[in-house]
């Protein structure tokens, strides 16, 4: 039995500025763990802003994911923060989710696998496998990326994995509210898993982000950020709990995947 609690960081990044986002991801671990949580959860690219256009250099660099681990590891506080990263010069750049342990290990790093329209496509490459599980103190944690968390079958995989949490950065915008308000409790429900889904606030160039960032429990019940300001949400996580859930809500025991074949199929 593991128990801790999830905390999502709604937020509006300082653009372009991955060093001043570092210094505020900080402070919002700090203000977390102060709250009791030991997860945080980002929203996505919130080390330079989402709709920003081509990165720079300084934007990409994989020394960041350092950056955040050293903050985990200073804080105490495991966390899911969402970057973006180029490997090499031939490379990239991904989008991607990087768990941290609060000793400040990298746990997994996921780049986004379903890029949303042009707005990803022209600037990110789609990563090929879905995340890993990560054991964070008994809670086991794996992470999707905004778009990700819009197709059934990666939570789904997660959730056979034995993930209890899915932690997705997002930077979801007008007019998708029906995400946040009903897919997302939706997918914490039908895989029985905390679902974290971080959003930014504010607006870039032409895109308005929705706020209402969303921490579902496998219950359905949620807790929610409001539209337009900078908050932290946190909610309890108990694995003991979450177990006996599952042995009386068995969606994951009760499938047929003998009969799912069509769904490998392009």
């Amino acid at each position: 039995m593991a128990r801790g609690a999830v905390a999502v960081w709604q937020m509006a990044p300082a653009i372009r500025q991955p060093q001043v986002n570092l210094a505020r991801l900080e402070t919002a671990a700090q203000e977390a763990r102060a709250h009791g949580a030991t997860i945080l959860v980002t929203p996505e690219l919130a080390l330079t802003g989402y709709d920003i256009g081509v990165l720079d250099p300084a934007s990409t660099d994989p020394a960041l994911v350092g950056e955040v681990a050293d903050i985990a590891r200073r804080q105490g506080i495991a966390l899911v923060a969402g970057l973006t990263i180029r490997e090499s010069a031939q490379a990239g750049p991904w989008n991607v989710s990087v768990i941290v342990d609060r000793l400040g290990q990298v746990r997994a790093l996921y780049r986004k696998v379903h890029l949303f329209g042009d707005i990803d496509r022209s600037r990110f490459l789609a990563g090929a496998a879905c995340s890993p599980a990560a054991d964070l103190d008994g809670i086991v944690v794996a992470t999707l990326i905004c778009y990700d968390i819009e197709f059934p079958e990666p939570a789904r995989i997660a959730a056979l994995a034995g993930a209890h949490l899915l932690a997705v950065p997002t930077a979801n915008m007008v007019p998708w509210t029906f995400i946040n308000e009903h897919i997302i409790p939706v997918r914490a429900f039908e895989n029985q898993l905390y679902v974290a889904y971080a959003n930014h606030v504010g607006s870039e160039g032409d895109t308005a982000y929705l706020g209402r960032s969303v921490i579902a429990a496998p219950d359905g019940t949620t807790a929610r950020a409001g539209a337009e300001s900078e908050e932290i949400v946190v909610m309890p996580i108990d694995t003991d709990e979450l177990d006996q859930r599952r042995r009386v809500a068995t969606y994951l025991a009760d499938r047929r995947p003998d009969l799912y074949q069509a769904l490998a199929k392009e």
